[in-house]
């Protein structure tokens, strides 16, 4: 009775650079959980292991090692988006520069 269903809902950004690459332009509403802490990060921030999760970097290299690391961890609705530029086009949001 509504759209809270997975295909309905919005997936959770994640941003998977570093702080300084985030603030230099991210998809608004993203979430800047960088690979280097994302692991331990992840449990918290994303507390919802079934939530789809569409993770993004520079290129898509970092996102894809994060999806893999994501997915062994239990998160059953992580996918690689590519690059900053890829996830803002498809998403049809800004581009944020703080």
């Amino acid at each position: 009775m509504g759209s809270e269903t997975g295909t309905d809902a919005a997936p959770i950004l994640v941003d998977v650079r570093s702080p300084g690459e985030f603030a230099s332009g991210h998809v608004e509403g993203a979430l800047n959980l960088p690979l280097d802490r994302l692991q331990v990060d992840a449990p918290k921030a994303l507390p919802d292991p079934s939530a789809e999760v569409l993770l993004y970097c520079l290129s898509g290299a970092r996102s894809q090692m994060a999806m893999v690391w994501l997915q062994q961890m239990g998160y059953t609705g992580a996918r690689n988006g590519g690059s900053v530029g890829m996830v803002a086009m498809q998403m049809g949001r800004a581009i944020q520069r703080n």
